[in-house]
């Protein structure tokens, strides 16, 4: 399967009130916690791939948490491959949920994956004409929104468009997509003499 995706730099109160004009389902909340591995056999930096450990705690909506109102929190473990076409953030990409984060970390630090860089995000996600919008905040960088919905490779090129449809619909443009990463624009932001952006 693969992550069809458009992101692009958003003013976030302009791009709510076009959801709620739009009828968009409010799915939840959530803080991210993104830990990514360099990998023992191979630099992921040249092969445009990443194996990445993600603790996210709900916040609100959706499944915000047990009876006793405190917020939920899930381990998943990614790997996503190369970007596989220049018109979008297309990569295939594989992830299940962990049962014991620690024991997981463990078992990559035994197997010579060692942490690289971590990423936080707060995100709002939205539902929307059968894409996943998100509002994704990033301490660093700014906001940003995210258009996704995950496709069989036959069916890229036409979720690809209509991720762009959607941008359009909320008054965004795709044509000001960013493909790079939100760890690769940390790690660059870091390396610019002005990294105050």
């Amino acid at each position: 399967m693969y992550e069809v995706e458009v992101k692009v730099r958003a003013d976030h109160d302009a791009v709510r009130d076009r959801l709620a004009d739009r009828d968009a389902d409010r799915l939840r909340t959530v803080e991210q916690v993104d830990t990514y591995y360099d990998a023992p056999h191979r630099d992921f930096a040249e092969t445009d791939e990443a194996l990445r450990l993600r603790r996210e705690t709900v916040v609100s909506g959706g499944d915000a948490g047990d009876t006793d109102g405190e917020p939920s929190t899930e381990t998943r473990v990614t790997y996503k491959g190369p970007l596989v076409e220049a018109e979008s953030k297309t990569r295939e990409e594989f992830e299940t949920g962990v049962a014991d984060a620690e024991a997981t970390e463990g078992i990559l630090a035994g197997l010579g994956f060692e942490p690289a860089a971590t990423v936080e995000k707060d995100r709002a996600f939205y539902a929307l004409d059968g894409y996943t919008v998100t509002l994704d905040e990033i301490p660093g960088l700014g906001q940003f929104v995210e258009v996704e919905r995950e496709a069989e490779e036959a069916d890229i090129e036409s979720v690809r468009e209509g991720a762009y449809d959607v941008l359009a619909d909320l008054g965004l443009d795709p044509d000001e997509q960013i493909r790079t990463s939100y760890l690769g624009l940390l790690l660059a932001s870091q390396d610019s003499p002005d990294n105050t952006r």
